[in-house]
């Protein structure tokens, strides 16, 4: 009972500071792009911070987060994950659906860093554009962030990995870096309770650009699933059922 007392607090007090950093911070943000993503780092600290002393769930980035331009391949389990890789990068933007942009707070600061903002079966279009404008130095290069499953995805649960990372990869060519997580053991995809423990973002080594496709697609899946499946062992989690 305890826990879920702390795990209400926790998210009612993580909430609040989200709508107080947004608003105080956004006459600056709707300016500069900079402030707009170093209010964003400011904010996952304080998520990892709090989270740490208020529910007992510490936080790791392991490997080597890239620095240039490359396409960042992450397993995606919950809103903790999104924030433990993005203030792992320096330049990072995330594909996501274009309806983000009307939510509170979070569409100004997507829209300032460069977020890719698509259309459902317009992924591609999106792509090609901001290719265009960083070539044409309108846009800034980064860290392009895309989940693979295209949804979160609980622990134990399989789901297969869509080309739209394949085409990517094959279109941007540039490296990949593969990302693993076991966040959803701690911090579930829905829901208020809070596990305590380690909940981790590890990023694998870079896979190269020029591979066929299929075979990307591949490495890929078996590299990020298993990197992911261990990192769940670890954490105590054990599938009841692998093949679900």
């Amino acid at each position: 009972m305890l826990q879920w007392i702390r795990s209400w607090i926790f998210l009612i007090q993580m909430y609040l500071a989200m709508a107080v950093l947004a608003l105080v911070m956004w006459p600056f943000a709707l300016f500069s792009a900079h402030i707009a993503r170093e209010t964003c780092r400011a904010y996952t600290r304080w998520v990892r911070w709090t989270a740490a002393w208020m529910v007992g769930l510490r936080t790791e980035v392991r490997g080597e987060p890239p620095s240039g331009a490359v396409l960042v391949a992450a397993k995606h389990q919950s809103f903790l994950d999104i924030m433990l890789i993005f203030g792992a990068l320096p330049s990072a933007k995330f594909i996501m659906k274009r309806e983000i942009l009307w939510t509170p707070f979070i569409g100004l600061y997507a829209w300032r860093i460069g977020c890719v903002a698509v259309n459902r079966g317009k992924r591609a279009q999106a792509i090609t554009k901001m290719l265009r404008d960083v070539a044409k130095g309108t846009a800034e290069a980064g860290q392009l962030i895309i989940y693979p499953q295209g949804t979160r995805v609980a622990p134990g649960v399989k789901k297969p990995y869509k080309v739209g990372a394949a085409a990517l990869y094959k279109q941007m060519q540039q490296p990949c870096a593969p990302v693993a997580t076991n966040v959803g053991v701690f911090w579930p995809r829905t829901g208020v309770y809070r596990k305590p423990g380690l909940a981790v973002v590890e990023f694998l080594p870079i896979i190269e650009p020029g591979l066929p496709q299929a075979e990307f697609v591949h490495r890929l899946e078996h590299e990020v699933e298993s990197a992911s499946d261990a990192l769940m062992r670890e954490a105590g989690f054990h599938a009841e059922n692998p093949d679900a």
